[in-house]
């Protein structure tokens, strides 16, 4: 048997990752905060560096307008770049810089898809950008742009000078 190719274990782990996150609170104790956004979520594709999903907008993620709630959208939007990261890297990294636009609302039962893409990667910081549609339409919800970093470095073996 040969060895699994990296970017297919990390990849496959960061399929697992967002699947086990929409779990709900009861299922996965501590995962309370990923869980709410990111309940019944589907992962369509989980690839070197890019993570793509869906979900219809649920009632507790809406406003008292039905609309999809800002905070719900950034939630879901960070757990989708850390993914499309994880896959690249295979570990979950903190987000130092976070940006988002809004462009139109998703209301109450609307499906919506998620687009994680790594845009850039410098030392133990990766720039990556998610583009939130209305599944049916296509029309655009929100673009977020963040940084995210290691909170630790990764340990590389000491190489010997003999």
């Amino acid at each position: 048997m040969g060895a699994v190719e990296p970017s297919a274990w990390m990849s496959a782990a960061a399929r697992r990752w967002l699947e086990n996150a929409g779990a709900t609170a009861e299922d996965a104790p501590g995962r309370g905060f990923n869980a709410l956004p990111l309940s019944g979520m589907r992962v369509s594709l989980a690839e070197r560096g890019r993570a793509l999903c869906s979900l219809r907008v649920p009632p507790h993620l809406t406003d008292v307008e039905g609309n999809w709630h800002a905070g719900a959208i950034v939630a879901a939007a960070d757990d989708v770049c850390a993914a499309a990261i994880m896959s690249v890297e295979g570990i979950i990294k903190v987000s130092i810089h976070y940006d988002i636009s809004y462009f139109t609302t998703a209301k109450l039962h609307d499906e919506v898809e998620m687009d994680g893409r790594v845009v850039e990667q410098k030392v133990r910081m990766t720039a990556v950008a998610v583009e939130i549609r209305k599944k049916e339409s296509g029309e655009l919800v929100a673009i977020g742009r963040q940084w995210m970093m290691a909170s630790r470095p990764k340990v590389v073996a000491a190489h010997s000078k003999i």
